[in-house]
């Protein structure tokens, strides 16, 4: 099974192009670990199983552990409003929301990026340099002082304005910036030693470049098209080891309770289709039953895609350098093993 799930894989890794790290893995072995394409194209530097791979809103279930850590801890309640645990003003904000509501995108506060309105996230950098955004509080300008876009509840709405509050409410709560506390309190904890949020001035060494790639075949990197530093709500840089070590930890209850867990996987809000989401992961149904838990980020030069399959106790994380790739190869996963 392993020989025919990698001929399929190669085959279409080679139709796609795809560059980056795929690991599949269950309870007693790894099943697959293959790379391909280049970390440095310019440098032929080949991608590794140890390569360091940005994931974007990949992130946001750590983002969403760190709150659940917090709420163990008694510094929060997931029914606390937003004007109660963060000292910062927004005046257009509904009073009234809570944790909750930011975790599962159902706030209805403005998106500094919103997909629904904007298709280039490059735009966003037009009057705001990305070299300057290095600290949660620097997103502020981008959506503090914006009305609603919806009535707080009304409905599921993508939003990493949210995760933006969410990071600065465990910086207030805890008294380390996020970046801090997400390396002590998970990363640490999770043993996933090589992950961290790198500045792009400052990569350590075999971290990935992204690639933007053109139809005429020529490309650039992604260091003027995000943010020089990640945040809680996309960012992190991970390698494909580490992040199947995170969904181990967590699954085992070794970075919050079992009780806590149980929360987080709860299908809070139904986006559409078979499509939930919990709190800081995606959530897929079939035939009325937990298919599987997943988190994914999209960003020029990353795509991100990684998932927990209960039902097979199987874990995939699928790593890429490239704006795409990642789902295609996760979908001939699916269907070459998890399937069968």
């Amino acid at each position: 099974m392993k020989t025919k799930l990698i001929e399929k894989i190669k085959r279409v890794q080679s139709e796609h192009e795809f560059s980056g790290s795929i690991l599949v893995k269950d309870t007693q072995e790894t099943l697959m670990e293959v790379s391909f394409g280049f970390a440095n194209r310019s440098e032929h530097i080949k991608n590794n199983d140890s390569t360091k791979y940005g994931i974007a809103s990949g992130c946001k279930i750590f983002t969403a552990v760190g709150i659940c850590q917090l709420v163990e801890r008694g510094k929060l309640a997931f029914d606390t409003r937003l004007k109660e645990c963060l000292d910062i003003d927004f005046p257009h904000f509904d009073k009234e929301i809570t944790i909750h509501h930011l975790l599962t995108h159902t706030s209805g506060i403005p998106d500094y990026f919103d997909e629904e309105e904007m298709e280039d996230f490059e735009e966003l950098w037009d009057e705001n340099p990305m070299y300057k955004i290095r600290r949660l509080q620097d997103f502020l300008p981008l959506f503090q002082h914006k009305p609603m876009k919806l009535k707080m509840g009304e409905r599921f709405h993508y939003n990493n304005a949210g995760y933006i509050l969410l990071g600065l409410i465990i910086e207030q709560a805890s008294g380390q910036s996020f970046t801090e506390y997400v390396q002590e309190n998970i990363f640490k904890q999770a043993n996933m030693k090589k992950s961290g949020f790198f500045e792009f001035d400052a990569l350590p060494s075999n971290t990935s470049h992204g690639y933007i790639d053109f139809p005429d075949g020529t490309w650039k990197t992604n260091i003027y098209s995000l943010p020089a530093k990640g945040g809680s709500d996309g960012g992190a840089y991970v390698t494909v080891k580490d992040m199947g070590e995170f969904w181990n930890s967590l699954m085992n209850g070794q970075l919050i309770s079992n009780a806590s867990v149980e929360l987080m996987l709860i299908p809070h809000v139904h986006d559409e289709e078979d499509a939930y989401y919990g709190y800081g992961v995606w959530i897929e149904k079939r035939d009325s039953t937990i298919h599987k838990y997943h988190v994914m980020g999209y960003d020029p030069g990353v795509c991100f895609h990684s998932a927990f399959y209960p039902n097979h106790e199987t874990t995939v994380v699928i790593c890429s350098n490239k704006s795409e790739g990642a789902y295609g190869i996760m979908k001939e996963i699916e269907m070459g093993l998890l399937e069968q």
